[in-house]
């Protein structure tokens, strides 16, 4: 029997009823539902919910901690929430190149294409073979110290370099294949995929690249510069950011973020070498336009 993990977003309403409605779907087309402790406080109540879920299995269902799941090799995974849960979910099955099913319960849900009202229908199409996959780009990140990779990542979205609370620049450089391509201050600078180049860095003036496009976008952060402008460069690139200034903790703190829910401090004189990911996301789609449907209704892109 396939199995098939279900991941939520917490303290949601409609859950209430969905998961086990879900789980029932599941059952009866001989799949073997896995949960993570979020899904499974669905099942018990609001007052066992309360003082958490414990335990391998509940009502005859496992269930992981979300960071296990991949480990329960299912064949697919459906998540119920926005895009922050599907990011997050983006990251830890990305080794693996299990697909995503992503259902927008979020507010916008951009990458969360499929809606509440299409779950099903969606579920039978990919059961019948007739759902494609959109392989997003991942970005791959390393953080140097002193000569020596204390830390490495992946994204969905992005890599951000930024201050994270008095309102003074920071310096940044910026190589391109080991060629100087920008020396700057800023608020900070942001590397987004074609995926996040309609999130944070779209905030900040960057382009909005077809997912399909292989390539990368450098977008600083409000520029102490009028002629500096965002950069889309080959996804093959090699980048390497550059805190600038005197070796030691910064006087201004500034921060490392990873798709807007990893932190990391950062000294001067960090480099963040950055490239593209030797893995991607594979999201399930029913339709093939779903890209530019989310242009229009959701950042009304060529409205007027």
């Amino acid at each position: 029997m396939s199995r098939v993990a279900i991941v939520s977003k917490p303290l949601k309403d409609e859950l209430v009823l969905l998961i086990p409605e879900l789980v029932e779907w599941l059952r009866a087309h001989n799949f073997e539902p896995v949960l993570d402790r979020e899904s499974a406080s669905y099942l018990v109540g609001p007052v066992a919910a309360a003082k958490g879920i414990s335990g391998s299995t509940i009502a005859g269902l496992e269930v992981r901690d979300r960071p296990d799941l991949p480990a329960a090799n299912p064949s697919l995974v459906i998540v119920l929430g926005g895009d922050g849960t599907l990011l997050a979910v983006g990251r830890i099955f990305a080794p693996t190149d299990t697909p995503i099913l992503s259902v927008n319960l979020g507010s916008l849900g951009f990458l969360t294409e499929v809606r509440l009202t299409s779950l099903y229908p969606t579920l039978e199409g990919w059961c019948d073979n007739c759902c494609t996959i959109d392989a997003r780009t991942m970005l791959h990140a390393e953080l140097w110290r002193e000569g020596s990779c204390i830390a490495s990542f992946e994204a969905v979205n992005d890599i951000v370099l930024s201050k994270s609370s008095i309102a003074r620049m920071a310096e940044f450089t910026i190589e391109l294949d080991n060629m100087l391509a920008a020396r700057f201050r800023a608020d900070g600078v942001i590397v987004a995929t074609p995926t996040g180049s309609t999130a944070y860095t779209l905030a900040a003036n960057g382009p909005i690249l077809v997912p399909g496009v292989d390539a990368l976008v450098i977008t600083p952060i409000c520029p102490h510069l009028l002629t500096l402008r965002p950069m889309v460069v080959p996804a093959d690139a090699s980048l390497t950011l550059r805190m600038e200034g005197p070796k030691g903790s910064l006087p201004n703190p500034t921060i490392l973020t990873v798709d807007g829910q990893q932190a990391v401090d950062l000294c001067m004189g960090d480099e963040l070498r950055c490239h593209r990911s030797e893995y991607s996301v594979k999201l399930v789609r029913l339709g093939g336009n779903g890209f530019f449907d989310a242009l229009r209704s959701k950042l009304k892109w060529g409205e007027r």
